[in-house]
């Protein structure tokens, strides 16, 4: 049998990202040129949260910008990937009995399209994205994430998009790549946690860390559901490791096998 398809986390910070040549925007080219080419990508973005659970599934979803205050040029970036109807099903059928509606109106939101501009340019691959449900706790995530781990095997990559640290208040734009004591704990207690594929621990966001780095969990959740997909004893990479402006976590998770560059 040939080996699952990688899952990635990817911590995706700034939109300017999309269009910046930067450390993390090199960081993903990179990884794009490790990855094998997948049949199709499940994106769960920290920035489509919905009442109960969807999946996009129309056949060329739209570029949304879900963004103000940027550059015109950031406004007008278009990924066009196509979509796959008949994997959307796939992953209501896996998902099942849990009802999953299928979106014909999101798109792709800029926690996609940010990262996919470098690890995919082209815009080749079909690119699906499963909401995050506002109703489930972090626990209750992580249980539908696992039933998801199939897709690896089918070559999808599951493909989370967040920040393990993530205060848009606490932010300080003089602090560049250095993080807050607070932010520097959490984020390595997640570390330690990913190593140890503490799935448990991971959802425990109740203690005082936990509430600065994630005031809200939509940034942290993406990376429950490439967690969820890793086997036991399988290889776990962490990436990108380090907090920008004080309160924003770029830490990435690469779960599987990494291919070496040429």
């Amino acid at each position: 049998m040939s080996a699952p398809h990688p899952a990635l986390f990817i911590g995706h910070g700034n939109p300017m990202n999309t269009l910046e040549d930067n450390i993390n925007s090199r960081a993903w080219r990179d990884w794009g040129a490790r990855l094998p080419r997948p049949r199709a990508i499940l994106v769960i973005s920290a920035h489509w949260e919905t009442e109960g659970l969807a999946v996009t599934a129309m056949p060329c979803p739209r570029t949304l910008h879900d963004f103000s205050g940027f550059p015109r040029r950031l406004a007008e970036f278009s990924y066009p990937a196509p979509g796959d109807p008949d994997l959307a099903r796939r992953v209501a059928e896996l998902l099942a009995p849990e009802p999953v509606r299928l979106d014909q109106e999101w798109g792709l939101d800029h926690g996609a399209w940010s990262i996919l501009a470098h690890l995919y340019p082209t815009a080749a691959i079909p690119v699906m994205q499963l909401s995050l449900d506002r109703g489930r706790d972090a626990a209750a995530h992580l249980a539908l994430a696992r039933r998801l781990r199939p897709l690896r095997d089918e070559g999808v990559l599951i493909l989370g998009s967040g920040n393990v640290v993530h205060n848009l208040r606490r932010m300080d734009w003089h602090r560049g790549e250095s993080g807050f004591t607070w932010a520097e704990r959490f984020n390595n207690r997640v570390c330690r946690q990913l190593r140890e594929h503490d799935l448990a621990g991971l959802c425990q966001l109740d203690d005082d860390d936990a509430r600065l780095a994630v005031p809200t969990p939509e940034h942290f959740l993406p990376l429950l559901y490439v967690t969820a997909a890793r086997d036991a004893g399988e290889y776990l990479t962490l990436l990108n490791d380090h907090i920008e402006y004080g309160a924003i976590g770029m830490l990435s998770a690469w779960v599987g096998h990494m291919k070496a560059t040429t």
